[in-house]
């Protein structure tokens, strides 16, 4: 598989959990720092949200990361530059920076510490316990933005 283009889409029961996953933030619910992500699209100019989990390190900075890979929300992000991020009323905007695959292994690790129960499915097999080689190996197909 090629790894720059991976993207695990819905399947099974996914749709109508995001359905409901996607409310939770839009009433002000945030389940371990779950946001509503908006971004533009990059064809249409509109609005597009997802609910994404927002890691935030020890040092305060901030990263969102795709688990099921080169999404449209990555791919709108990416022409766009930065959206926001929504809870409830309160809108925050922010601009974002994609991470280079080599500076993603200790933000995959720390992302599978605190959501590996939620998003370990989509990363087939690779833990928080994986080695950096094995991270390092899967980190073209999990794309990481730092946000400001």
């Amino acid at each position: 598989m090629d790894l720059s283009t991976r993207y695990l889409g819905p399947a099974g029961f996914d749709a109508i959990f995001n359905r409901f996953a996607n409310l939770l933030p839009k009433l002000g619910i945030s389940v371990m720092g779950s946001r509503l992500l908006a971004v533009r699209g990059r064809k249409s100019g509109e609005w597009r949200t997802t609910m994404v989990n927002l890691m935030v390190r020890e040092d305060g900075e901030r990263f969102l990361v795709a688990p099921r890979g080169h999404t449209q929300w990555v791919r709108n992000l990416r022409v766009a530059g930065g959206g926001e991020l929504r809870l409830g009323r309160k809108v925050e905007t922010f601009t974002a920076t994609e991470v280079a695959d080599a500076d993603k292994v200790p933000l995959l690790r720390l992302y599978l510490r605190k959501w590996g129960w939620e998003v370990g499915r989509f990363f087939e097999g690779v833990t928080k316990d994986a080695t950096d080689e094995e991270l390092a190996a899967i980190a073209p197909g999990f794309p990481v933005f730092q946000l400001r």
